[in-house]
């Protein structure tokens, strides 16, 4: 009778843990939800304390320093025209202001908060996010003397500039390389931008013309412009058709593809001509026109 009594009680103090076990695992399963309830309300209140800071606060005036003066001041232009020396908040690196930084100006003090990033143009920052492949120079076939003449003017300034500087002659700016479809302008210039581990910048006469007089010139600009920005290696992919001047010395009208071509003629002359202001120390931009 007393092993009985003693059985029972001991069945049921186990089913009183098991079950008070049960309460505290769901005790801790609910701890564990709210305390993430918790988490994402505290995200959101900050969110929302930001987001009320940013409506209440003034707004600031976006500006581009022209030069420092010295130590401590700048000359700065505001995005509305006007030039003013300003100062410099202490937190700020002032060694990253240099000339054509921009920079956040104060409302009232005209002091500069922070410096921002060059601005890009969309469509030139889609066409450097083009990747060149893994393309060795085994993969180009019957071009073994173009492959030696591109890899001494675009690879060997790039990886021992130290041997122009010792024999004293200036490297070439940009390479050119011309023919007709299929002759492997834009494999070459995939292999060596793989080869160098370069940035590869691709560029579609399509995406150049435009009907607005100075758009084409402006997004060239910008293009090249990119060079100074990733401080490396561009390899410039423009597919141009070039025309014969034939047209222009007739006098024929000029619609349907001979403007398309006349506008790609100028275009391509528009980069050739923007390949001059790079000096020695610069990167190197190799075109394909045909």
């Amino acid at each position: 009778m007393a092993e009985t009594e003693e059985a029972v009680r001991r069945r049921t103090a186990v089913a009183d843990y098991r079950k008070k076990l049960l309460t505290h695992k769901e005790l801790e399963s609910r701890v564990r939800g709210l305390r993430e309830n918790l988490r994402a309300t505290k995200k959101e209140y900050a969110k929302t304390e930001d987001d009320l800071k940013s409506l209440q606060s003034v707004g600031q005036i976006i500006g581009e320093v022209l030069r420092p003066l010295d130590n401590e001041r700048l000359i700065v232009k505001a995005s509305s025209g006007p030039r003013y020396v300003v100062g410099c908040r202490n937190k700020v690196d002032k060694e990253k202001l240099t000339a054509g930084t921009r920079v956040v100006l104060d409302m009232t003090t005209l002091t500069i908060m922070r410096a921002l990033p060059r601005e890009v143009d969309p469509v030139v920052y889609n066409m450097l996010h083009e990747d060149p492949g893994n393309v060795s120079y085994s993969a180009v076939g019957g071009l073994s003397d173009q492959i030696r003449e591109l890899r001494e003017s675009i690879e060997l300034p790039l990886m021992n500039p130290e041997l122009f500087l010792r024999v004293g002659i200036k490297p070439p700016k940009g390479v050119l390389l011309y023919g007709p479809p299929g002759t492997g302008k834009t494999l070459l210039a995939r292999a060596i931008a793989s080869n160098i581990d370069a940035n590869f910048l691709k560029v579609v006469s399509s995406a150049i013309i435009d009907k607005y007089i100075g758009e084409s010139a402006r997004l060239i600009r910008r293009c090249l412009d990119m060079l100074v920005i990733t401080n490396l290696a561009l390899y410039l992919w423009m597919r141009l058709m070039l025309l014969v001047g034939v047209v222009l010395a007739r006098g024929l009208v000029l619609i349907g593809k001979f403007k398309e071509h006349l506008w790609n003629c100028l275009t391509s002359w528009m980069v050739l001509t923007s390949l001059e202001r790079f000096s020695q120390n610069l990167q190197l931009c190799a075109s394909q026109i045909f």
